[in-house]
């Protein structure tokens, strides 16, 4: 009996070296922890969108002590994005993040390569079974601050400048357009689109543009604050996104959609530690404080100050939805009929303008 456990004793000890030695996916070997790895598609330091995707994978680190993380910052999407996914798996990180929309093909056939880590893809809809999407409901809060914009302009001309014609900020467009026209059926949102995520020049120009044309309220769907500062150095109004921007224009600023990662980024290396990650769909809301406003400016006053707050509350309890009808599109026709609204499913592939929004959606 002595001598059997014995030799189980070897084998248990054989078999634990083996494992250190040849390791377990995101676990870097002695340390036992779950290998974490964030892409970002700009720079840290862009005070928008990467910025708040860094925050969320500090907040990561400080709320679960068997997680370590690594970020690359500035990967440009397509080729470049899946040479640094591979280099990730190859790496032994078992969760890896991607955080821009152009990352979603690159990432679904790396995760094919490598089924024993974990991915997560930021805005997209393409999944797999080791492969999750996650988003929040930013729509929520453009709605609120497309409110703002509505009770703040003057010349009904509000500019927005965006991004790319994808579906995430053909939404967006649409989101705050409905919150304009709910408080100011007058004011139309004149679109140009920079095709940037992060060119702070080319953002300030298209800024520039709108504001030739007579727009007092300038909003934006990139990741640096220049449309803020455009905004400001021309004594008008702005809305920003992702983060707080109010100390790039104090005065100007109003408010933003913005981004709180963390709490969804702690749940998703949960499941990954306890074996129950799949490739879902995480879309979580203000309930779950993923999106949320920034603190209203110096500039908004007391009555729309109180309006913002009881519409918030009332989405909040589930009795305002952004996207309910009777909507129509920009030719007139009703998309939305009264009592709908538009779904998930529709959302994800939205190609068309609400009416009130004044440009185009460029075709592929």
């Amino acid at each position: 009996m002595r001598r059997w456990t014995g030799h189980v004793g070897v084998w248990l000890r054989v078999a634990l070296v083996a494992a250190l030695v040849i390791g377990v996916p995101g676990v870097a070997p002695g340390a036992g922890k779950l290998k974490v790895a964030f892409v970002y598609v700009g720079p840290v330091g862009d005070a928008g969108w990467t910025y708040e995707h860094d925050q969320g994978r500090k907040y990561l680190e400080a709320h679960d002590p068997n997680v370590t993380t690594t970020a690359v910052e500035s990967v440009a999407e397509g080729a470049d994005s899946e040479r640094v996914f591979t280099d990730l798996a190859r790496k032994g990180y078992g969760l890896i993040i991607g955080t821009s929309f152009g990352y979603m093909d690159p990432m679904l056939k790396v995760a094919g390569e490598f089924p024993n880590v974990d991915f997560v893809h930021i805005s997209g809809f393409k999944r797999a079974k080791n492969m999750m999407t996650a988003f929040g409901k930013i729509e929520q809060a453009r709605y609120l601050t497309g409110i703002v914009a509505g009770r703040t302009t003057r010349t009904n001309v509000i500019g927005y400048v965006a991004a790319h014609p994808i579906p995430e900020v053909v939404r967006g467009i649409d989101a705050f357009t409905l919150g304009v026209r709910s408080v100011n059926p007058r004011a139309t949102v004149h679109v140009v689109w920079s095709n940037t995520w992060y060119d702070p020049a080319q953002e300030k120009e298209a800024a520039d543009s709108l504001l030739s044309i007579g727009a007092d309220v300038l909003t934006q769907h990139q990741d640096s604050p220049a449309t803020v500062q455009a905004a400001a150095a021309a004594g008008k109004f702005a809305i920003g996104y992702n983060s707080d921007m109010s100390r790039f224009g104090p005065k100007a600023f109003l408010t933003a959609p913005v981004w709180h990662w963390g709490p969804m980024y702690l749940y998703i290396a949960k499941q990954v530690e306890a074996g129950t990650f799949r490739g879902d769909d995480l879309w979580w809301g203000m309930d779950r404080g993923t999106v949320d406003i920034a603190p209203l400016g110096p500039g908004v006053p007391p009555a729309t100050r109180a309006l913002v707050t009881a519409k918030r509350q009332a989405m909040l309890a589930g009795h305002l939805d952004e996207f309910a009808g009777p909507i129509k599109d920009q030719a007139g026709a009703v998309r939305v009929p009264a009592g709908g609204t538009l779904d998930h499913a529709a959302q994800l592939s939205l190609d068309w303008f609400v009416q009130g929004v004044v440009g185009r959606i460029p075709s592929k």
